[in-house]
């Protein structure tokens, strides 16, 4: 457990932490371990409850979608802590779909979710942070570089980062700082189908300079420095991905050829 209490004595809203276990639930908990009083949302009310009884805060549905809903979860945030300093978003959804056969209604899901949702989120973020803070958007390095079959999260994705940079350029005199972390491939919840698939990580770890595949744990760390008054940092996107954006994601053939080969390495062990 971390408790150097960087955050000790501020109140931070973190919207995306209704999945167990997720990036968001992994953030929440760190902040408390930071000191933080801390008020969790999203969808799935049950889950929320459960998360906020561990870590000693609160729990408020919310659509980030739903412009009424994210203004209620910063006044609910507000009446509960007496102040909003820190602000995470970490929704997000990661539609795969080659781009010819993306949809419309896909194309809107993907808009609403990550590009009006964060809009709605920062601005009602700027609006409760009467003495300064910080909103931190969980953006992804696909957003910079690029990767198959992934055109509107990565359009959405890259939109919302130019919007925290103009919340930074925009408030700043009010002491609000925005910025964004983007991770790479992690270990998460959402992608343990696909760790279990044979070569399917090594395809992406082999790439990074650091050689490994990031963690919730790691953007977590990334996201305390920014939520705490050591940070002299806004309108950036910081690019916790163990050095991924100084190269490339793997070509769509590289990882059929890296999971194909695994897949022949683990047949032959098992008939020997």
């Amino acid at each position: 457990m971390h408790t150097s209490n960087k955050l000790n004595g501020k109140v931070a809203v973190v919207l995306g932490a209704a999945g167990r276990d997720n990036m968001g639930q992994v953030i929440a908990r760190r902040f408390r371990d930071e000191g933080a009083t801390v008020i969790v949302a999203g969808r799935h009310g049950d889950e929320l409850a459960r998360l906020a009884d561990e870590i000693g805060g609160y729990a408020k549905t919310c659509d980030i979608t739903d412009r009424q809903q994210v203004l209620d979860l910063f006044t609910f945030a507000k009446d509960k802590g007496g102040r909003v300093d820190i602000a995470v978003n970490a929704t997000g959804w990661g539609l795969l779909r080659p781009f010819l056969e993306t949809s419309v209604d896909e194309l809107k899901r993907m808009s609403d979710l990550q590009f009006v949702g964060p809009f709605l989120f920062c601005q009602a973020a700027v609006e409760a942070m009467e003495q300064g803070g910080s909103i931190i958007q969980i953006s992804s390095a696909t957003a910079t570089i690029m990767f198959h079959d992934h055109a509107a999260y990565m359009g959405t994705k890259a939109g919302t980062d130019h919007v925290i940079r103009c919340v930074a350029n925009e408030f700043g005199e009010r002491g609000i700082r925005a910025n964004s972390i983007s991770p790479g491939v992690t270990d998460t919840p959402m992608t343990a189908a696909a760790k279990e698939v044979p070569g399917l990580f090594e395809a992406f770890a082999s790439g990074y300079p650091l050689q490994r595949i990031g963690t919730s744990e790691d953007i977590a760390a990334a996201a305390v420095w920014l939520a705490s008054d050591e940070c002299f940092m806004t309108g950036q996107n910081l690019q916790v991905n163990g050095g991924l954006t100084l190269r490339r994601n793997p070509m769509k053939h590289e990882i059929e050829a890296s999971v194909q080969a695994a897949a022949q390495a683990l047949g032959q062990e098992q008939t020997a």
